[in-house]
């Protein structure tokens, strides 16, 4: 593990033991210090005035040290324009950073990205809407046993061979729809496990019909990609089995309530909400707008990947 420098309260608590007269082996024991890092801290940081070592003035030399050696940016207003593109286009800095190391780039470490986009925003700048903001709304629970989505002969998700747990083997798909505001206009949504590469069809009303026809639309699209697919509770995929039929394609169902038993399609459906947040009715979303969502989102590189991306990912032999 690299050096870090001493923190504010590693200081008061060093001045402390100094003033009892402990070593500095001791101190750096205690600190999980090395001894000369103590020794260097009392030469560096002492009072000017009398050389006694007082925690508070060691923390405003150091801090003020810290921003006299500070180096400019080393980043051309090229790169930094490369960076706003991607950022607009909805990029984490993690995943911009990722892509250029993996393209052999130069490039700034994301959390100079961050500091970016702070500074953009208290100039009045818009980076920081392209960011995504993640809420966790816990769900409330009281006691009653789950009915959500019974429905008898559905296989539930421990039926489902052990190996596509292991995300080995491309073709194991997982999907759930995204509501509107109206809680009828909806996106259903199908993602693969290995690549994350994602499938989004625009529906009406949120029933097992445009349900049914959408998976088999997506089924079909995927020409032969799909061994498996792994769906959410909501009775609008309660015409499950006429799409299996059809498709010779096995459903499987998660533990209602169990999000994260799908685990990939819920943290895709996060990203989606980047596009369609919360709060949002979907009325006047097409399929157009579905088709260039899911692009944007198959050709931005993932950290799990290696910061490919899911298209090329699901495009290996």
């Amino acid at each position: 593990m690299g050096y870090s420098q001493l923190t504010q309260g590693e200081r008061y608590a060093m001045a402390n033991m100094l003033h009892q007269g402990f070593s500095f082996r001791l101190i750096g024991h205690v600190l999980g210090r090395s001894a000369s890092t103590i020794s260097r801290e009392r030469r560096r940081n002492a009072t000017i005035h009398d050389g006694a070592y007082r925690a508070e003035k060691a923390q405003q030399y150091a801090t003020a040290r810290r921003r006299r050696t500070r180096k400019k940016s080393q980043y051309t207003s090229e790169q930094w324009a490369q960076v706003n593109r991607l950022l607009l286009g909805k990029w984490s800095p993690a995943q911009i950073v990722g892509r250029r190391r993996a393209l052999q780039l130069r490039t700034m470490s994301k959390e100079t990205i961050y500091r970016h986009v702070w500074r953009d925003r208290r100039r009045g700048g818009e980076l920081w809407k392209s960011m995504r903001i993640l809420s966790k709304v816990g769900r409330k629970h009281r006691g009653s046993p789950a009915t959500r989505g019974r429905l008898i002969g559905k296989r539930h998700i421990s039926e489902r061979p052990a190996h596509v747990a292991d995300r080995l083997e491309q073709g194991h798909w997982e999907g759930d729809t995204v509501m509107g505001a109206d809680q009828r206009h909806c996106v259903l949504t199908l993602v693969e496990r290995v690549s994350g590469y994602l499938v989004m069809k625009k529906l009406t009303a949120r029933n097992k019909h445009q349900a049914a026809q959408a998976l088999s639309q997506s089924i079909a699209q995927l020409r032969g990609r799909v061994k498996t697919i792994t769906l959410d509770n909501g009775t609008e995929f309660h015409d499950y089995l006429r799409v299996e039929q059809r498709h010779e394609v096995p459903f499987y169902f998660a533990t209602p309530y169990h999000s994260w038993e799908r685990g990939t399609n819920e943290n895709t459906n996060g990203l989606i909400r980047q596009y369609l947040p919360k709060g949002m009715c979907l009325r006047h979303i097409t399929q157009a707008d579905c088709t260039r969502i899911a692009k944007e989102l198959n050709n931005r590189p993932r950290d799990r990947l290696g910061f490919k991306t899911p298209s090329e990912v699901l495009a290996r032999p």
